[in-house]
């Protein structure tokens, strides 16, 4: 595949502006339309956010750290991106896809690359029950909220409410409580990706719960119903030497 024809995007944090001028002096800038890959310059943040723009384009992207976090980029080098492009290995993944229904019957659907979340909006614990193909599986938890990560997504958030790290490959889903009260001993589980996972939100007008995918927003919500959407591929590259799944694998043994 060509990887000549580069369009550029950075993070708007000033260590990008210098980085970003100097790639697209030296490789040129490609309109969106026209290119074969994006290069984005940031952080995971931005890496995202990226993702999120172009997936509809199904273009793969390439990303170089100059944020704080980088789990989902390669090193930054000005040199042999061409080169490095050419020998990078791809990783595609398919995002989450959200359906919410809202109190006031409203219904909204979005995607999420790394996990769907649903939190507690008041002082008060939220009461949500939780259905596995339409089996229920949980009837009440009294939680701060629970979610459902992306084996991508699955080192993030996930990870910091003491859920698993699915290496990529598994075609699975971690499902997850945060801060759970009841059950004492349900720890979340570990899914085929092909689940599809509801959550009912129990007495809603008392107890209101907001849903969000990655960073889009949903609030006082009565039902989420989540799943993989295998009909949305993302391309991510990554230098051969500096997998994700090589990522995922040591992020285990910390």
């Amino acid at each position: 595949m060509n990887m000549a024809r580069i369009h550029f995007v950075a993070s708007r944090v000033d260590s990008a502006e210098q980085p970003v001028a100097l790639m697209k002096k030296r490789y040129g800038q490609t309109p969106l339309d026209e290119a074969d890959v994006i290069v984005a310059l940031g952080g995971d943040g931005f890496m995202l956010r990226t993702l999120h723009r172009v997936i509809s384009k199904s273009m793969p992207v390439f990303g170089m750290k100059i944020g704080n976090v980088g789990f989902l980029m390669n090193r930054y080098s000005e040199d042999d991106l061409v080169e490095r492009l050419a020998t990078a290995r791809l990783v595609s993944l398919n995002p989450l896809r959200m359906d919410a229904q809202t109190e006031s019957g409203t219904e909204t659907s979005a995607l999420a690359i790394n996990e769907i979340s649903l939190l507690r909006q008041t002082n008060q614990a939220a009461h949500i029950r939780v259905l596995v193909n339409d089996s229920v599986k949980v009837e009440e938890m009294v939680c701060d909220g629970v979610l459902l990560a992306t084996a991508a997504g699955s080192t993030a958030y996930n990870f910091s409410v003491r859920g698993p790290i699915l290496p990529l490959g598994t075609d699975a889903l971690a499902l997850t409580p945060i801060s759970p009260f009841r059950p004492r001993r349900w720890n979340g589980a570990i899914l085929p990706s092909s689940a599809r996972v509801s959550f009912e939100v129990l007495d809603h007008y008392k107890r209101a719960v907001s849903a969000t995918a990655d960073a889009y927003e949903v609030r006082d919500i009565v039902r989420v119903d989540a799943y993989e959407d295998k009909n949305i591929e993302l391309k991510l590259l990554f230098d051969p030497d500096h997998s994700l799944e090589e990522r995922i694998l040591n992020e285990q043994f910390r």
